[in-house]
């Protein structure tokens, strides 16, 4: 009887390990999941401002401060000027 006592606590004990790992994993997974959110995020943004400035430079270039204003928008969304 003693013996099944053991091999059940054994038991219990691996599988809390288990779960704990497992958990850990998840954890993991989650943070890996919402960094790669972010970039996909980021991207689409930067794409939809490189149209919008590609798009509408010339009304940048007709205002006064205009090119200094675009220049820093290219700068702060990773664009090529151009």
């Amino acid at each position: 009887m003693d013996e099944l006592y053991n091999i059940y606590v054994l038991n219990l004990l691996v599988t809390l390990a288990m779960f704990l790992v497992l958990t850990f994993r998840a954890w993991i997974e989650m943070r890996s999941y919402k960094i790669m959110w972010k970039e996909l995020e980021w991207r689409k943004t930067r794409e939809v401002a490189e149209k919008i400035l590609k798009a509408e430079r010339e009304m940048f270039t007709n205002v006064e401060g205009g090119q200094e204003l675009y220049t820093l928008l290219c700068k702060m969304f990773q664009i090529p000027e151009g």
